[in-house]
C-alpha cells in the first residue's frame, strides 16, 4: 500500500445554475450549433465560473478561457482524426494544466465542471480531446506556459440540432456497461450491487440502459445514498465511449478497521481505477502519431467529477486522497487513480 496523500476540497459547491445531477442528465455531445455569437451575458457567467476552477482535486493548477471560433478550427479538429464534424460552433472552451503526476485527471475533472456550468447556462458542448499545444487554439488562448499542456478543449455555442443528436446520445447511453461490471465491493470482480444478495445484482445485470428508475437506485440495492453518484459515474462521457473507470468500495482504514471482502463498515473508501483499452490511448500507434493526450486519464477525471458533485448534492461529505489499496488485479493495463474517502 502506498502512502496517503490527501488534498482537501472545499465543502461549498461552485455556483451551478441547476442541480449537478440534472445538468449531468441534460448534457450531451452537441455537434450542431446555431451560427449565433454567445451573448455578452452568457460569456460573463461562464468566465466567472471558469475563474473559480483553478485547482483540481488532486492538486494540479489549471486555467480556462473562452475563445471565439476561427475559420481554421475545422482543419485543426480534422487533423485529430477521431471526433467527427463540428458544425456552427461559435466558441471553444480551452484550458491549460501544469504538468504533474495527476494533471490529466485534474484537467478532466475541472473541464467537466465548466462544461456542466455551460450546460446550465443553455449552451451546447462537445468534448474534443487531443494535443493542442501547437494549434491556433493555444495562440488565441494567449499561449501555453512552460510546464503546461492543453490535453482537450470543448466546442460550445447555442444548440442548433433538431433533437436527433440528443436521441443518438441516448442510444449511445444504452451501450453503457452495466453496474456489475464497473463497481466492486471489497475486492476486484465482486459486483457491488450484488454483494449484499439483494435485488440490485440481478437488476444491474439486466438493465443496461439505465432508464425507468430514479437515478438508477433500483440497481444499487446495498449502497444507500451513493446510488445516484455511482449512476452519474456510469453515464459520464468518455473518449469513444470506452468507459475506462472501475470503482472498488472498501472499509476505510480511518473507520477503525480494514478488511477485504464485502464491506459493512460505516465509512468507506471508493478506490477509482482505470482499465486501459488495448490498442487505444497511451502507447498506441494512432495516439503517438497524432500526438493525442492520454485521454483515458482525462476520462477518469470526468468520472471523479460526477461522483463528487452528486455525492455532495446527496449530502455526503468526503475528500480525495491518493492511497492505493494494493488490490490484486486481474491483469495488466489496470491502474489505480485516486480514492474518495468518506468523512467521519
Amino acid at each position: 500500500m502506498t502512502s496517503d496523500t490527501s488534498t482537501p476540497r472545499p465543502a461549498a459547491r461552485p455556483p451551478f445554475p441547476a442541480p449537478a445531477s440534472a445538468l449531468i442528465q441534460r448534457r450531451y455531445s452537441c455537434r450542431t450549433y446555431l451560427e449565433r455569437p454567445i451573448s455578452a451575458e452568457d460569456k460573463g457567467r461562464l468566465h466567472e465560473f471558469m475563474a473559480s476552477r483553478t485547482r483540481g482535486p488532486l492538486g494540479s493548477q489549471a486555467r480556462f478561457g473562452l475563445i471565439a471560433a476561427a475559420p481554421d478550427d475545422r482543419q485543426a479538429l480534422r487533423r485529430l482524426g477521431t471526433y467527427g464534424f463540428i458544425k456552427g460552433a461559435t466558441g471553444f472552451i480551452v484550458g491549460a494544466v501544469g504538468r504533474g503526476p495527476k494533471d490529466l485527471e485534474d484537467y478532466g475533472y475541472l473541464l467537466e465542471e465548466v462544461i456542466l456550468a455551460a450546460t446550465g447556462i443553455g449552451l451546447g458542448t462537445c468534448w474534443l480531446g487531443g494535443t493542442f499545444t501547437r494549434s491556433t487554439f493555444v495562440r488565441r488562448f494567449g499561449g501555453v506556459k512552460r510546464g503546461e499542456t492543453m490535453p482537450a478543449v470543448a466546442s460550445t455555442g447555442y444548440i442548433g440540432d433538431d433533437g436527433t443528436e440528443r436521441i443518438r446520445e441516448r442510444e449511445e447511453g444504452s451501450r453503457r456497461f452495466p453496474p456489475a461490471e464497473l463497481f466492486f465491493d471489497g475486492e476486484w470482480g465482486v459486483p457491488l450491487a450484488a454483494a449484499g444478495g439483494g435485488t440490485g445484482g440481478s437488476a444491474a445485470a439486466g438493465d443496461e440502459a439505465g432508464a425507468g428508475d430514479e437515478a438508477g437506485a433500483g440497481r444499487y440495492a446495498d449502497v444507500g445514498p451513493f446510488a445516484a453518484a455511482l449512476e452519474a459515474v456510469r453515464m459520464a462521457p468518455s473518449a469513444t465511449n470506452k468507459q475506462p473507470w472501475r470503482i472498488v468500495r472498501m472499509a476505510s482504514p480511518e473507520g477503525g478497521r480494514s478488511r477485504r471482502g464485502p464491506s459493512t463498515a460505516a465509512r468507506h473508501d471508493w478506490h477509482f481505477h482505470m482499465v486501459r483499452t488495448k490498442g487505444y490511448g497511451k502507447g498506441s500507434a494512432v495516439f503517438t502519431v497524432l500526438r493525442i493526450a492520454d485521454l483515458q486519464r482525462v476520462d477518469l477525471g470526468i468520472a471523479m467529477c460526477h461522483f463528487e458533485l452528486v455525492a455532495r448534492e446527496s449530502g455526503l461529505d468526503g475528500s480525495w486522497v491518493v492511497a492505493d489499496p494494493g488490490l490484486e488485479l486481474p491483469g495488466p493495463g489496470i491502474e489505480y487513480t485516486a480514492t474518495w474517502r468518506e468523512a467521519g
